[in-house]
């Protein structure tokens, strides 16, 4: 009664899921469907405890047997595919972004109330290490308010697939408004954003974005504020998923580079003699949260770190595996919903927020910075 039949569409990126996926102890069948006959195969010959490779998508979808399945396509294709997955009567999960038009992110959040089956955003950022730590330090009151937000992604798309080339940055900016969002306890109501900087003509053609670069101010419903930076195309800035919270005793801020340490920042004793406090600021060793999995798939939290010889202590520290240890926790959050008949946490109306976000950030930045209400899904 509780083990799945799930299949993986999409094995360049998507492959990293497929061993997570076998050790789960709610598996019953993993199915896998890529276009490159050849990927399949490599990975048929690699992990023999898959059970079937479909000949096409549509094959996939009239599988009766079939109960879950998570894509891991190109950005075009998520809203139809999410659409198309749960009218066929199977649950769905879907990597970021959700959707790139306000009006599919609404046909989503129609199949889910049609259907009856989950939806999830697989949005890795809710389930680091990172965000894990700042969570708690918000439940424990270590951070006392939250005064701001910020997040940031910086990445370089040169020599990516084509679907990429020219594509609005706050379009893909899910990995820097997502644990704005998951951490303010509120939804972004308004957003206020801008464009910047030049790049090559040929960029503008495919969607006709001619920013580089987009900054965007958001008003959350709960009075919060939140700022966030995306960059896609030639910029010189190395790779950052950023989380930055600064909070009236204590903040939280990413390292320069992503895998490096965080800084945690607290007030030291106030002297009467000098203007203003004076801070400490600590570099962080984050801790592990692979107590949240079944054990199975705890070793997919650090990847190659892990030592089977000695599990608990290769499992202490954060290595890193898999968007910072997101990947198994991803895994387990979306076939534990469907197990336990409940929602996943990043479900089609968190997603369709921390989207919707993006999308509006970008209309707005196309009316230089003009105020659009994000709407409610």
């Amino acid at each position: 009664m509780n083990k799945l039949n799930v299949a993986v569409v999409g094995l360049s990126f998507g492959g990293s899921f497929v061993p997570i996926y076998l050790d789960h102890p709610n598996i019953n069948t993993l199915g896998v469907f890529d276009v490159n006959r050849e990927l399949v195969n490599t990975f048929l010959e690699k992990y023999p405890g898959i059970s079937k490779a479909y000949d096409s998508f549509e094959s996939l979808l009239e599988d009766k047997s079939l109960e879950a399945v998570h894509l891991v396509t190109p950005i075009p294709l998520h809203a139809d595919q999410t659409v198309r997955v749960l009218e066929s009567g199977k649950h769905c999960a879907c990597t970021v972004p959700m959707a790139t038009s306000l009006e599919d992110i609404q046909r989503i959040c129609d199949a889910v109330k049609k259907t009856g089956k989950n939806y999830m955003m697989m949005e890795t950022t809710l389930y680091t290490y990172q965000f894990f730590y700042v969570k708690e330090l918000i439940e424990i009151g270590k951070l006392g308010r939250i005064q701001f937000l910020r997040g940031s992604h910086y990445q370089d798309m040169v020599n990516w697939p084509d679907y990429w080339m020219g594509l609005p940055p706050m379009w893909y900016g899910t990995h820097a408004i997502g644990p704005m969002v998951a951490l303010s306890g509120s939804r972004i109501c308004r957003v206020n954003c801008f464009g910047s900087g030049v790049m090559e003509e040929g960029l503008h053609k495919q969607y006709g974005n001619p920013f580089p670069i987009e900054s965007a101010l958001f008003e959350f419903e709960n009075g919060l504020k939140g700022e966030a930076t995306r960059s896609l195309f030639e910029t010189s800035r190395a790779y950052q998923e950023g989380l930055f919270v600064y909070g009236s005793k204590a903040s939280f801020e990413w390292g320069l580079l992503d895998h490096e340490p965080p800084y945690l920042t607290t007030p030291g004793p106030l002297d009467p003699k000098r203007r203003g406090r004076p801070y400490n600021t600590e570099k962080i060793e984050l801790p592990n949260y692979h107590r949240y999995l079944p054990e199975p798939i705890q070793k997919y939290t650090v990847g190659s770190n892990y030592d089977a010889t000695n599990p608990q202590e290769s499992l202490k520290k954060g290595a890193g595996a898999g968007h910072h240890g997101s990947h198994p926790h991803l895994v387990n959050e979306f076939m534990m919903s469907v197990v336990e008949k409940r929602k996943p946490r990043i479900d089609h109306i968190l997603g369709g927020n921390i989207t919707a976000a993006g999308i509006c950030a970008h209309e707005s930045a196309m009316k230089n910075g003009e105020a659009v209400v994000v709407p409610t899904f």
